[in-house]
Parts: structure tokens; C-alpha cells; sequence
């Protein structure tokens, strides 16, 4: 309450500094503006005036670019200045003095004292006095107050606290993660009861690691680990610990586990900590800046001399490559958790979570599209759910039906159709025996199939269309023949082009990327090469912005890359020639395909196994 008060009298305090120095500014330009105010008259009139014998007093007022200048002029009987400017002051002068009339000739003026040096330290102390305000409101709100030392509120923690009745994550909200919250249940329970555990001599882990995929749900877990328990949650970002000012972040280490021990039991969350946990002395960072000054702290605070009884440290990364070793010893991080992406069943389970406040139609199979949506995180879930009550909602449907979650999908995983782009029948018939192609050989080879949709809408991710598989199960392991086969479906579309036209095109080009990084790794990384041995070249692929060296040196010579490259090749040109053969096979399934995907635009699993096996 205390704070809240102090930062609410210096907010009355800034908007009355800066009242009081715009109406000194203002004051002032209006005060100059008022003595020297007077009425615009034209150089006719003055004419008029002066032959007419109307002016009774002249004052001219030369400019320093002589011999212009400023005729200010009385009328008889009248008290008001008017003003006009003239371009031969001279010649004025000589026929006012002609005319006999009362003139004042000044000097030439130097510079505005107001204007060339009041003004502009008027506004350069407003400026400054507006930079401290705010900074010392930036002070004040991250924790300082009146009286004390401005700094010590800048160097606080920026942790935000939960309540520990109010937080509703549970782990029955964490769906698809069966065996990581297991292991993290022992934390709960020592929170809950360390008297257990004390007795016996055990000491619970200091530190949990959460390593995983972005959207795997590491965060969630470590929320439902704060509900479960009853503990106060400091949940704080890495980067929220480094500061351009060296020393800052180690203070607000230091303030961070200060507050935690006031309200221990209680769980430590940082988020993303490789933003300050990166391998030290490594990369263009160099030596003791403020991150490894930081990173020092907190190895300190984590096991140092101090005794932090009841603290549990959480933390969450997609790199941890990446961290420094000693972050990552017993005793600071005694426990790794690697948080994968879901299998069928984890993905049926996150499906139901993301489903229970959206009504579903009658034919919605979740089975089905868990069993699609292999590789699918769990946001990546989340929002395909998200988006499909999006489409209901745009066609005015009171309830999720199973073209919503197609379309979805396809939005999520491909890019939105794009039904109203133009397309030539010539760049349709290319797509459709391209991605007829494609179909077919996942269909004719054992291990990469079968389709689930066929289609020749362009996406918006610039796929002229695409060939979408549906895995009948997941896979742990990649085999070699799979990776063969997976070649071959790569190359299918080019060689449908071929066969079809004599001729290629462009829209290939991804397809052999994707075939020629499959080879690649099966030569350099997975040893499946009979001719390169069981030996890996893989490249390292660690940048030294991230942390990492400067060189990496290659482990292989000239002679060997040489090989590498005829080895890719091989690999590449068998498979090209397998895949050809085929569908030269099912040449005339290729044709019928094609021509019925140039009719609907789009088929599904039945309407190509029927003319798949049409032939058989």
C-alpha cells in the first residue's frame, strides 16, 4: 500500500512540474508576442495614408539586411499600430522627412536575447526535467520509493507472484504429458509434505529442467506444478534479468531469491533461461559482461554458500545445446525433463482438453484427426481447435463440424486455399499430374502411406497444391528403406511433370531440397552409406551468436567430401529411377487421376483408392 501511495503523489508531482514549466513557456512566448503586436496593413494603403496626409507618426524599424525594413505607422485621430514592410528604407525616410511628418528611425536590432538564449534553456531544462521525471518514474514503479535509493528499485527482480489459492492449472489440465507429470509429482509432494522425505535423509531436486519443442507445454507444466501445490509461482523471463547496466542483473538475482525465501515453500519459474544461461567465454559476447555477470549469481544462489530451504527452481528452454555446463550439474539442475511432442494417444487426450467449452457435430472424429496431426504440438492443437470454431463461426453454425477442422488444418499446416486466385488450365493440368504423382507413390511403396487429400487449390504459403498423407501410426525411428521411399515420393511430382509434358518446371524445387537433405543425412549423420562406413560428417550447426565458437573445424577432407557428394548423387538417381518405374506402371492411373483431380479440384482417401485399384 505504501508503495502504491508514493508513486501516486509523484504522478501529481510530474503533471504539476510539467504544467508549471508549459505555462512559463507559454507565458513567455505570449508576453513577446504581445509587445510587439500590431495590425497588418498593405503597402497600398500606406501609399494612400501617406499622400492623403492620414498618418500623424512613423516609426521604422531596419532590418540587418538593409535596406528593407518595417514601417510602423499611427493615423490621425486613431490609437492603433499598423505595420508594413518596405524594401528601400532610404527612400522612405527621405519622403516622410519631405512630408514633414513625426519619424522614428531605430537602429538595426542584434539578435532576441529571448529567442537565442532564454528559449532555448527554457526548453532544454524542460526536456531534461521530463527525462528525470520519467526515469525516476520507471525507478519508482519497479519498486523504489521516496526517501531512499533511486537505483535500488531499478535493480529489484520484475518477477510477478500468483496467489496460491488462485491458481486454477492443474494437472488434469495438462493433457498428453502422462510420464512428466509423474516425475514432477514428487515435487508436488515434497512441497506439500517435506517432512517425508527430511526424515529419511533425501534432499528433493534444487533445480527442474523442462527441455522440449516451443509449444509443448513446459510453461503449463510448471503452472500446474505451482496449483498442485499450494506455493507461491515467482514466474520471470531470462531476458527480464539483463540490463545494458553492468551489475543490475545479478541484483535482481539476488532480490529475486531474497523474496523468495521470505515466502518459501515456493517454486522459482524462469522462462526461456537461455536468454541468460548461454555457455560463457564461447562466441562474440566476450568476456565478463553483464549476462555472465548475471549467469555467475545465479549459479551462486542456486548451490553457493547460502541454504535455500524450500525454493525449487523450474525453467524452461528449446535450446538447451546451448546452456552453460555448470547450470546444468547436480545439485543445481539435478533433473532434465525432456517435454516431446504428443503421440496418438497424448494428441486424443490434448484434443479433449481444447474440445470440453466447444460444441462438436455429430461427425467429428477425434481419433481421426489425432491420428493426422502426427508431429503436432500441443498448441499447434490449440489453435487447429481455435481456428475450426473460427470457421464455424464465420459460416454462422452453432457447432464444430468436420469440414471446419479440415479447412483448419489446412490453414494451420499448409496455408489458406486460395479458391479466388486465376489459374490457367495449362498451370492446372501441370499441378494435377505433378501432385498425382506424389499420391501415387505413396500409395504403391509399404512404408510413407497412405493419402488423405489430394488437391490443386493453391495455399497461402505459394503450394500451386499438395499431396497430404495420413500416417497410420507414429514412429519412433526412421528406417533406411523409409528414408529411400521418402525420396521417392519427394521426386514423384518432377517425374509425373516428365513423363507427361518432356518438359519440367519450377514447382519442384522443394521437393528436392527435401530429397536431397534426406540423402545427405542418410550419407553424413546416419552412417547408411556402404561406401562412406559407419562414420558421421555431419556439420555442426552452432552459430556463434548463439553462444558457440568462432571456427569450427571440418573433420574430413577434400577427398572424402568428394565422396559424400557421388554417394548423394547415387542414392538420388536410384531412387529417381525406381519411382520412374512405377509410375510408368501406373501410367494409366496417373492420366485418370489427374483428369478427375482437374474436375473436383480436391479428392479424398476413397475417391483415389478407387481409381488406384481400378486397375489391379
Amino acid at each position: 500500500m505504501n508503495n502504491n501511495k508514493r508513486s501516486y503523489g509523484f504522478g501529481r508531482g510530474l503533471l504539476f512540474y510539467l504544467l508549471f514549466m508549459a505555462v512559463m513557456l507559454g507565458g513567455s512566448l505570449l508576453i513577446q508576442k504581445l509587445t510587439g503586436r500590431t495590425n497588418s496593413s498593405t503597402f497600398n494603403e500606406y501609399r494612400e495614408y501617406l499622400n492623403t496626409g492620414k498618418i500623424s507618426e512613423v516609426r521604422i524599424t531596419q532590418n540587418q539586411e538593409v535596406p528593407t525594413g518595417r514601417v510602423r505607422f499611427i493615423l490621425t485621430g486613431d490609437e492603433k499600430v499598423y505595420s508594413v514592410y518596405v524594401s528601400d528604407v532610404p527612400a522612405e525616410l527621405s519622403l516622410l522627412l519631405e512630408k514633414n511628418i513625426k519619424t522614428v528611425l531605430d537602429d538595426v536590432p542584434g539578435e532576441s536575447i529571448f529567442t537565442h538564449i532564454i528559449l532555448p534553456i527554457l526548453l532544454m531544462l524542460t526536456g531534461s526535467l521530463i527525462i528525470f521525471v520519467i526515469m525516476s518514474g520507471r525507478i519508482g514503479m519497479s519498486g523504489g520509493g521516496a526517501g531512499g535509493n533511486p537505483m535500488s528499485g531499478f535493480t529489484k527482480n520484475r518477477a510477478q507472484v500468483s496467489d496460491p489459492n488462485n491458481n486454477p492449472v492443474k494437472f488434469k489440465d495438462v493433457a498428453g504429458l502422462q510420464e512428466e507429470k509423474e516425475e514432477l509429482f514428487e515435487i508436488v509432494d515434497f512441497l506439500s509434505h517435506p517432512k517425508k522425505y527430511t526424515d529419511l535423509g533425501a534432499r528433493i531436486p534444487k533445480g527442474v529442467l523442462l527441455v522440449g519443442s516451443p509449444g509443448t507445454g513446459k510453461t503449463l507444466l510448471a503452472k500446474a506444478v505451482a496449483g498442485e501445490a499450494g506455493v507461491p509461482f515467482f514466474t520471470i523471463s531470462g531476458s527480464d534479468f539483463v540490463e545494458m547496466f553492468v551489475g543490475v542483473g545479478a541484483s535482481r538475482v539476488r532480490d529475486l531469491f531474497a523474496d523468495a525465501k521470505r515466502n518459501a515453500p515456493c517454486i522459482i519459474f524462469i522462462d526461456e533461461i537461455d536468454a541468460v544461461a548461454r555457455i560463457r567465454g564461447s562466441g562474440l559476447g566476450g568476456g565478463h559482461d553483464e549476462r555472465e555477470q548475471t549467469l555467475n549469481q545465479l549459479l551462486v544462489e542456486m548451490d553457493g554458500f547460502s541454504v535455500n530451504e524450500g525454493i525449487i527452481v523450474m525453467a524452461a528452454t528449446n535450446r538447451a545445446d546451448i546452456l552453460d555446463p555448470a547450470i546444468l550439474r547436480p545439485g543445481r539442475f539435478d533433473r532434465k525433463i525432456a517435454v516431446g511432442r504428443p503421440d496418438i494417444k497424448g494428441r486424443l487426450e490434448i484434443l479433449e482438453v481444447h474440445s470440453r467449452n466447444k460444441k462438436l457435430g455429430d461427425d467429428v472424429d477425434l481419433q481421426t484427426i489425432a491420428q493426422t496431426t502426427a508431429g503436432f504440438s500441443g498448441a499447434d492443437l490449440e489453435n487447429l481447435m481455435n481456428e475450426a470454431a473460427i470457421n464455424a463461426a464465420k459460416a454462422d453454425r452453432p457447432y464444430i463440424i468436420q469440414q471446419d477442422i479440415n479447412q483448419a488444418f489446412i490453414k494451420v499446416g499448409i496455408g489458406a486455399e486460395k479458391r479466388s486466385r486465376v489459374i490457367s488450365e495449362k498451370e492446372k493440368k501441370i499441378t494435377a499430374f505433378h501432385e498425382m504423382g506424389h499420391a501415387i507413390l505413396f500409395e504403391a511403396l509399404p512404408d510413407v502411406g497412405p493419402v488423405h487429400t489430394i488437391s490443386i487449390i493453391p495455399t497461402g504459403l505459394g503450394a500451386a497444391g499438395y499431396t497430404m498423407p495420413l500416417p497410420e501410426q507414429d514412429e519412433m525411428y526412421d528406417t533406411r528403406d523409409r528414408m529411400l521411399q521418402d525420396i521417392m515420393v519427394a521426386m514423384g511430382g518432377r517425374i509425373a511433370e516428365a513423363i507427361t509434358f518432356n518438359d519440367v518446371t519450377t514447382g519442384a524445387s522443394q521437393d528436392i531440397r527435401q530429397a536431397t537433405e534426406i540423402a545427405r543425412n542418410m550419407v553424413m549423420k546416419y552412417g547408411m552409406s556402404e561406401k562412406i562406413g559407419f562414420i558421421n560428417y555431419e556439420q555442426s550447426q552452432d552459430e556463434v551468436f548463439m553462444g558457440r565458437d568462432l571456427g569450427h573445424m571440418k573433420t574430413y577432407g577434400s577427398d572424402v567430401y568428394n565422396q559424400i557428394e557421388e554417394e548423394v548423387k547415387r542414392i538420388i538417381d536410384e531412387c529417381y529411377k525406381k519411382a520412374e518405374e512405377i509410375l510408368l506402371s501406373k501410367r494409366d492411373v496417373l492420366e485418370k487421376g489427374a483428369a478427375l483431380l482437374i474436375e473436383k479440384e480436391k479428392l479424398t482417401r476413397l475417391e483415389f483408392e478407387a481409381i488406384y485399384h481400378e486397375s489391379d
